[in-house]
């Protein structure tokens, strides 16, 4: 059998998908997966075992463009490529428009998607065939994802010990290594204070108190800070100064690179954004917390992860932008992100 999974972005949610491999390859053995991709979030599944080949799209680009002569023969290449492969079904486990476009140039005749409660935009429904109604249990972004997949098998995914995994190249692991071998021989945490919504971050001044606390408790510990752009860049800077002592930046990787650090580190701390998901991907406990979004529906799940949700009784808004913002983020306390950190230590 050979089915294609149609995840296109973002990264969090890329990395939320990934238990979808496992569930079909224990639920059908010899399976063929492939999977379609943005051409940014490469780096995510490029080398995975489960996965057996990558289709990879560039829809911003071709938005821009849409009737140049590049537009229309990457576009048409990746459709031949689509259909070449006869996949004997497709499943659409993102949602919205380009998803479904994509879903439908692949000419399956068996297209499974969410239906119209689960739709991010309401005009996929017109481009799958079979639409999987969600469960009150499925709450979790994972479950929303391994709903649409089971179905066609008969097979529930829940009480499945389900994994996932980021591969990483020698080059990159060897390069973490190095880079840490030059630290105190101590714990490592990661924190990553940036995010894509300003409505998730948390505020500057709680960084560097949650850093003091967590070297004061314990002294020989680094603390390395990672930033996405250059804006995050900054103000990882001015939070490492304001720790002081064992703080540091970490260097610019690409994405397996950073996926190699995350897998050498003892614990890593972040709002909801694609370094902590990745970091509970390749098996790295977290302490995350979540203000405009739900950490029930997208914090990592098990005992190695702790998850804190802001106390506002507007919380989980899926606001971008609030006129209470500045009080959400007070809401917080640095004594909440550091009883997750220490219960996770005693663990």
């Amino acid at each position: 059998m050979r089915v294609l999974i149609v995840k296109l972005s973002a990264l969090g949610d890329i990395i939320h998908a990934l238990p979808v491999l496992d569930y079909l390859h224990r639920v059908s053995p010899g399976i063929e997966v492939d999977w379609v991709v943005e051409e940014p979030f490469l780096n995510i599944l490029e080398g995975n075992p489960l996965i057996s080949r990558l289709h990879v799209v560039r829809t911003k680009v071709w938005r821009k463009q849409p009737f140049s002569a590049v537009t229309r023969r990457e576009a048409g290449n990746v459709m031949r490529a689509l259909r070449e492969r006869n996949y004997d079904m497709v499943f659409d486990i993102q949602g919205n428009i380009k998803s479904g476009i994509v879903t439908a140039l692949s000419g399956v005749k068996k297209r499974y998607g969410f239906d119209r409660p689960g739709v991010r935009e309401l005009p996929n429904l017109l481009f799958t065939t079979n639409h999987v109604p969600l469960r009150r249990n499925d709450i979790h972004i994972s479950a929303r994802s391994l709903r649409v997949v089971s179905v066609p098998f008969g097979k529930d995914y829940q009480g499945m010990p389900l994994k996932s995994d980021i591969p990483t190249d020698p080059a990159s692991d060897y390069a973490a290594e190095a880079f840490l071998a030059t630290l105190s021989d101590g714990l490592v945490f990661l924190f990553h204070p940036g995010t894509t919504w300003d409505t998730k971050l948390w505020h500057e001044p709680g960084w560097i108190e949650l850093g003091k606390e967590v070297l004061e408790r314990f002294p020989d510990a680094t603390i390395l800070l990672s930033a996405g752009n250059e804006q995050e860049r900054l103000a990882v800077e001015r939070i490492s100064a304001g720790i002081g002592t064992n703080a540091r930046p970490l260097p610019k990787t690409s994405i397996s690179g950073f996926a190699s650090f995350l897998k050498k580190v003892d614990l890593v701390v972040g709002g909801d954004t694609g370094p902590i998901h990745m970091a509970a991907a390749v098996g790295t406990p977290t302490v995350s917390f979540y203000r405009a979004t739900d950490a029930k529906r997208n914090g990592p799940l098990g005992e190695n992860h702790v998850t804190v949700q802001a106390p506002m009784h507007c919380r989980a808004c899926l606001r971008k932008e609030c006129d209470k913002d500045a009080a959400c983020r007070e809401s917080i306390k640095v004594e909440y992100i550091l009883k997750g950190i220490e219960k996770i230590l005693e663990r």
